[in-house]
């Protein structure tokens, strides 16, 4: 029985994920051997600087061992037999330590040479392997999606090509974003808490009890940290206030982090009842006004944003404004505005309009308006 088209592409999906796997596996191996070659690196440029100091006093010391047996041979008669036999073994025995500290200084900066030169093979390893995960990435998204709603909004061949394409990229690397930061954070912070968990014990019998106390103390503080870590990549990802508590609270709460972890001064101003809407337009909402703040802060170097939303029975209006550098709109180029693409595919979604009014050194004002369907009180 031949196999249908269905299976034929299920087992290519599957061999473009078994491949991006084995890729992926690659890479963490080498990051695994580039940090621990990283720090053999360190240890030996250590023992390097020991040997050659060492080197140095016992070369030094070598030479005044030299001086004195040529001072003794010269004056063989005035010395008695212990004192050559002496001066003869201290000569020899310098001498022979110093060879020692040279060959081993020697190996050192051989070794030294191949973990450098392993060290640059291993970042393009690396860097490869990271490229390739994102490019099998792409041709399984191509494989497995479907781009006919992509192609109806975009009428242009290429721009459609371009545009899904960045758009997987993206997906791909908010995703390796997020696997750092739980992998940088929350994964670090629990490993040191398991390491420090088994300490406890042994604190406790060497220490006594109140150490082991103090020890427990400190790993609720890591606790602590590492849940607050996970509840922040939660909300990035998806904040959970927005089902409970509504749009205007969860603007609220998500300016105000922004604030505190950037330092960017941020002025929110909410008029009209506070309306709940339909969880799709205030899930779009949301995404829209974290683009336009997010946006400003990266790329506008701004002192200020201001952020203000008007909920009307029949229509919402949200307006962004910051004073930073602002920008030409007609010489943005496509690389750079597509988070403003992205934010324009978004309002379409929502059936809403989008005006963006920004130039050069006068900051940028961005505009939101959209049909309040479904909103309650």
């Amino acid at each position: 029985m031949k196999p249908t088209l269905d299976e034929i592409i299920d087992k290519m999906l599957n061999t473009v994920e078994y491949s991006k796997e084995q890729i992926f596996e690659i890479s963490e191996n080498s990051r695994e051997e580039y940090e621990s070659l990283k720090q053999e690196l360190k240890e030996i440029r250590e023992k390097v600087a020991a040997v050659i100091d060492k080197s140095e006093k016992t070369d030094m010391h070598a030479r005044f061992a030299r001086n004195r047996l040529a001072q003794v041979s010269r004056h063989f008669k005035s010395f008695s037999n212990e004192e050559v036999k002496k001066a003869y073994e201290q000569a020899n025995e310098l001498q022979v330590e110093l060879a020692i500290l040279q060959q081993e200084e020697k190996q050192l900066r051989e070794r030294r040479d191949q973990v450098e030169r392993r060290l640059i093979q291993l970042e393009g390893t690396i860097d490869r392997a990271e490229t390739l995960v994102s490019q099998v990435s792409v041709v399984y998204n191509f494989l497995a999606g479907d781009l006919k709603e992509v192609g109806e909004m975009v009428e242009d061949a290429k721009e459609k090509q371009q545009f899904g394409l960045k758009i997987i990229e993206v997906q791909e690397e908010e995703r390796k974003r997020v696997a750092r930061e739980i992998h940088d954070g929350p994964a670090q912070m629990l490993a040191n808490v398991l390491l420090r968990s088994e300490l406890v014990e042994r604190v406790r019998n060497e220490k006594g009890m109140d150490a082991a106390v103090e020890e427990i103390r400190d790993l609720r503080v890591l606790i602590r940290s590492s849940l607050a870590e996970v509840r922040r990549i939660i909300y990035d990802l998806r904040p959970m206030a927005l089902d409970d508590l509504g749009l205007i609270p969860t603007l609220n709460k998500y300016l105000k982090n922004v604030e505190e972890h950037t330092g960017l001064n941020i002025r929110f101003t909410h008029m009209g009842r506070e309306l709940r809407l339909s969880p799709n337009l205030e899930v779009g909402l949301f995404r829209l006004v974290q683009e336009a703040v997010q946006n400003a802060y990266k790329h506008a170097d701004p002192h200020e944003v201001q952020v203000k939303v008007e909920l009307k029975p029949t229509r919402v209006v949200i307006v962004i404004k910051d004073d930073g550098k602002g920008f030409d709109t007609a010489k943005t180029s496509k690389e750079k505005s597509f988070g403003l693409m992205g934010m324009r595919e978004r309002i379409n979604a929502l059936k809403g309009e989008l005006t963006i009014d920004s130039a050069l050194n006068k900051g940028t004002v961005v505009m939101i308006q959209v049909p309040a369907e479904g909103a309650k009180m």
